[in-house]
């Protein structure tokens, strides 16, 4: 994995702007800590940060190949055959790397190559002879890709931070930006980048800019299909897709291990790799993370019913990995919340973040490589909302079907428009959903809940995953979201994807004989936060020291009484601000977090 950045510009010639395209660089270091390239014309500069993991010796970029200039990030999972499909039109390789294959794809099909490629990705191809340049994005939208267009200037990066450092490029939030981050955060919506100035390049799309103008295209989307096979059938295709996903994402010349909470998702993934390297001699690795003194504090909750400390050692042992449990101070976790926010370049996801970022830190002093389960509940209906039925069939987020929570918080008045913003959001997303026509009404409101989970709750995971893991150095990859899975997950049949009634039913019968009976049939349990009130202690003291900074604009739209009131009941929050992972802690955290982005990136706004 690696950072990417470009300027294209007609406003001064970038070989004298030196300075500039080292800043760029440099804030994506942790992104590509092993090296770095850059292509620089006058009006051109495309910057690369590499994360060595496939061919390290020869995968230096940018890549040329013709006329053709290549930086990109990600991991193609299909290379070998892509590879091969190229020799046959004559193309010779160098290296054994993807990039030379993303290239000479785009060279011989160009803005068709990208839908050959089956993996995690976000790259630039840029035409020396046009000045023309193709920028293109995963299906799913696991690797980041931001950008912005203003008079003169077209400039793309992996972080939001890389733009920032572009002088025309302004840090303004609009009153767009702050229902982002009021109402709808720590999710956004698909293709915002926050800020005024800032885009996301959407999943599943590709951004061609030629001539001052840019032009976004849509090259994959999800179809409703009619289902052929039976119940024995889906078991044995749900079981194949998952275990080739698994074992084409074990490649690396780099060492690799895979996250182990004990559920489902994750033990499947460290169950097919622990074989596959027991098959060449090998002992895998696997980490767990979890937090002081955290069993003492546990409570049972309908999200989270039991400990993942009961199951980890069970799943450890049944398949021979080499476990290591990293266990996180309290006080650190909510340190770790500045970093976490800077690291996103927009208010991040409290606690779930700077956790993930701490231990992340401490998986990649042993492996540059990891796998995780992300993504198995939102395409396999593993979470409570699929299953209750007065939550299914209401016409809002599931995951937040109330704003009291946030208006709460928020001074009277405040972006009065907020509850619209909401709805349109939501309602943009219905639209996207593709049925069939004998579709029932379960089967009709279960394929748009998997749009709303694919492009809302799964994207806020995905960057979270990528943010803290890259700024850590660490790639983690995630099988869950292979698009073949995805698209056989979409079209299966709610009676069988919920076997037995149970949350991804369809999944704990493909393994059921790969797995302890323990696992297999386990309660989904969510990512472990820290129930230990040294963490909501040190959470309350920053956000006092926020609240008492009179310079901060964030005064003019929090209610402090009503946040103090939340410090004095942390069980007094009711209605939930975002699903299971967003309490009374997390939520003080998330105000924290957007204070300490104001002031990080002189924040301007206009509304």
């Amino acid at each position: 994995m690696c950072g990417i950045a470009g300027i294209i510009t007609g406003n001064y010639d970038l070989r004298e702007k030196k300075p500039l395209i080292e800043r760029v660089s440099s804030t994506l270091k942790m992104r590509g800590p092993d090296a770095k390239g850059e292509y620089v014309t006058k009006n051109t500069a495309l910057i690369h940060r590499r994360l060595s993991v496939i061919d390290v010796e020869r995968g230096a970029q940018p890549m040329h190949f013709g006329k053709y200039v290549i930086v990109y990030n990600g991991e193609i999972y299909n290379t070998d055959e892509v590879r091969n499909l190229l020799k046959t039109y004559g193309y010779e390789f160098e290296t054994h790397c993807d990039t030379e294959v993303v290239l000479k794809a785009y060279d011989k099909w160009q803005e068709e190559s990208v839908k050959k490629l089956n993996g995690i990705f976000a790259y630039a191809v840029y035409n020396k002879e046009e000045g023309s340049l193709f920028l293109a994005r995963d299906r799913i939208g696991v690797k980041p890709c931001f950008y912005s267009l203003k008079k003169d200037l077209f400039a793309f990066a992996s972080r939001i931070e890389s733009l920032l450092c572009i002088p025309e490029i302004k840090p303004v939030v609009d009153e767009r930006g702050l229902n982002e981050i009021f109402m709808l955060g720590p999710a956004k919506s698909i293709g915002s980048g926050i800020f005024k100035d800032i885009q996301e390049l959407p999943p599943a799309s590709y951004l061609t800019y030629k001539n001052g103008s840019v032009d976004v295209k849509t090259y994959w989307q999800l179809k409703a299909r009619e289902w052929n096979e039976n119940l024995d059938e889906t078991v044995e295709h749900t079981k194949f897709l998952v275990k080739d996903a698994i074992e084409r994402q074990l490649v690396s010349d780099v060492n690799l291990a895979t996250f182990l909470s004990g559920g489902l998702d994750s033990s499947i993934i460290s169950k097919v790799a622990a074989d596959k390297y027991k098959n060449q001699g090998k002992i895998l690795q696997t980490y767990s993370v979890d937090y002081v003194d955290n069993d003492i504090y546990f409570k049972k909750s309908l999200f989270q019913p039991n400990k993942d400390s009961d199951y980890i050692g069970l799943m450890a042992d049944y398949i021979g990995s080499n476990h290591h449990n990293i266990v996180l101070e309290n006080s650190l976790v909510a340190q770790a919340l500045k970093p976490a926010t800077i690291a996103r370049g927009v208010p991040a996801f409290a606690d779930v973040d700077s956790s993930l970022l701490l231990f992340c830190k401490e998986v990649k002093k042993d492996v540059t490589v990891c796998l995780s389960g992300e993504c198995a509940d939102e395409i396999f209906g593993g979470y409570p909302w699929y299953h209750r039925k007065e939550i299914l069939f209401e016409d809002c987020f599931p995951w937040a079907r109330s704003t009291a929570a946030r208006r709460n918080i928020l001074k009277d008045g405040f972006l009065p428009r907020g509850e619209e913003y909401i709805d349109n959001a939501y309602r943009n997303t219905l639209q996207k959903t593709s049925y069939l026509p004998q579709d029932n009404k379960t089967e009709r409101r279960m394929r748009e809940m998997f749009m709303l989970n694919l492009d809302w709750f799964m994207q806020t995971l995905l960057a979270r995953k990528d943010v803290m893991s890259m700024e850590s150095s660490l790639e983690v990859r995630v099988p869950f979201c292979d698009y073949r899975l995805v698209e056989y997950a979409y079209n299966m049949p709610w009676s069988m994807k919920a076997l037995d009634g149970r949350e991804k039913g369809i999944l704990r019968k493909a393994f059921e004989n790969d797995l302890p009976y323990e696992i297999a049939w386990r309660k989904k349990s969510p990512y472990p936060k820290t129930h230990n009130p040294v963490y909501f202690k040190c959470v309350c003291d920053l956000v006092k020291s926020a609240l008492e900074d009179k310079e901060t604009p964030l005064n003019e739209m929090i209610d402090k009484t009503s946040v103090y009131q939340l410090m004095e009941n942390p069980d007094g929050m009711t209605e939930p601000w975002y699903g299971q992972l967003m309490q009374v802690p997390q939520v003080l955290a998330y105000i924290y977090q957007i204070y300490v982005w104001i002031k990080n990136y002189n924040v301007e706004f206009e509304y």
